[in-house]
Order: C-alpha cells, then structure tokens, then sequence
C-alpha cells in the first residue's frame, strides 16, 4: 500500500510539474510612455513603462517561468528593463529592440 501511495504521490507531483510548464506564456510589453503607446502599439501587447516594469509585470500577475519579450523605440529603454527583470529573477527575458523589430518578430513567430 505504501509503495502504490508513493508511486501515486510521484506521478502528481510529475503531473503539476508538467502543468505548470504548460501554464507558461509568452508575454509582449511595450515599455514606451502612454502616450506613445496610445498614438501607436501592437494588437496584444500590454503597455508597462521601464521604470516601472518589475511592479507593472507583477501586477500583470506575468509568472517568472513566462517568456517575456520587451520593446521600446530603439531598444535602450527595452534593455533597461530587462536588466530590471532580470535583477528581480524574471531570467526569460529578450529585448526585441524597436516596434518595428517587434512587429517583425511577432509576425513571424505567430
């Protein structure tokens, strides 16, 4: 019996675990200001500016095991934060640079 409650125990911890990797997504943020993000943005990407981007993505209830993939202009405020989110422990980060790269690769990763 102990041995069937063990084995039973394995397969759901491998079950929530399989689960939660699942529950993983891929998340777009814009970290330009509102106001550029309001004169122009990308359908289903989310606006949270880089000097607030750890609060914002918490908010956002944006989990460390998502991928998450920043933007800006040019790519400075993108990598600002970036080096935010990594400090805080968010290691799935990629700074996609401008809108328009962002646009590139998010078109061809659809």
């Amino acid at each position: 019996m102990i041995k069937k409650a063990s084995v039973l125990a394995g397969l759901l911890l491998c079950l929530s675990a399989f689960a939660g990797a699942a529950a993983a997504a891929d998340v777009y943020i814009d970290v330009r200001s509102p106001q550029e993000y309001a004169d122009y943005h990308i359908d289903g990407t989310i606006n949270i500016v880089h000097t607030e981007i750890v609060a914002g993505v918490q908010k956002h209830n944006i989990s460390k095991d998502d991928s998450i993939f920043v933007f800006c202009r040019s790519g400075k405020r993108a990598d600002a934060a970036k080096a935010a989110l990594n400090e805080a422990g968010y290691s799935k980060v990629e700074n996609l640079g401008g809108v328009l790269d962002a646009v590139r690769y998010i078109n061809a990763h659809k």
